[in-house]
């Protein structure tokens, strides 16, 4: 009996270090990917925001306010985003990457505009404080043994509030409400990147041993995914408070 029992020990010491050393390597990838997603975003916009000649195909070269094709280009990765869901049990995993690749090109297109409106160094230091802050949440999220889980419909919720909010003031161009709704997008997402870290985390942990191959990739780039807007919309909101206008 005392034999069995350490045999059966032995093999659940086995699969927890299994487990461990995928979660491993299946986190690697999640910020892997959204690290790729996140250069193809930052050299797109630095190269069209740079380029008033590129800049004025989207926006007015002196108000910076967007014409007709430049209110689809703002528009586009909101619209990217929400195919993600349909995308995921219709793209193979290497598809849904390439996916996220241009989903990160159309970002890049849509936020290019602050490189004609803001200093590189204001978007370089927000950029960097982006980055630590980011990378402490996600770190929260990932080795906290605290439950997160019910963080999420209440951040969900908020996420809704703000994207209407956002709309709103496109025609009301009230500086007021910027200020709220930059200030409380900075706590929504920092809030979803430990939330999205520790969802990854314990998604992988519950289906590790009946997902497969191609199933572990697809989760590995929506998890990237998730990461990449938080980080992006993080930035975006810091941007109002830390960006040094031209």
């Amino acid at each position: 009996m005392a034999e069995f029992e350490t045999i059966r020990a032995g093999r659940a010491g086995a699969g927890t270090a299994q487990i461990d050393e995928g979660l491993r390597a299946h986190m690697n990838k999640v910020y892997g990917t959204m690290s790729v997603g996140m250069l193809v975003t930052a050299a797109v916009a630095w190269g069209v925001g740079t380029s008033p000649e590129l800049l004025s195909i989207f926006r007015d070269p002196l108000t910076m306010r967007p014409n007709i094709l430049g209110w689809i280009i703002m528009f586009l990765p909101l619209i990217m985003s929400f195919a993600f869901g349909a995308a995921v049990n219709r793209l193979s995993a290497a598809g849904l990457q390439l996916f996220f690749y241009v989903f990160a090109a159309a970002m890049g297109l849509s936020i290019s505009w602050i490189f004609a409106v803001f200093t590189g160094i204001s978007i370089a230091q927000t950029f960097f404080i982006t980055a630590i802050a980011f990378a402490g949440l996600s770190l929260w999220g990932y080795a906290t043994k605290r439950d997160i889980s019910g963080w999420g419909s209440f951040l969900i919720m908020g996420v809704i509030g703000l994207l209407l909010a956002s709309i709103v003031n496109i025609f009301l161009q009230s500086p007021a409400i910027m200020f709220a709704v930059s200030a409380i997008g900075v706590l929504i997402f920092a809030g979803l990147t430990a939330y999205d870290t520790q969802r990854i985390k314990t998604d992988y942990i519950a289906h590790a041993q009946a997902m497969d191959s191609e199933w572990l990739g697809k989760s590995a780039i929506m998890g990237a995914v998730n990461l990449y807007l938080d980080f992006i919309n993080m930035f975006m909101f810091l941007l109002q408070f830390m960006g040094n206008r031209e």
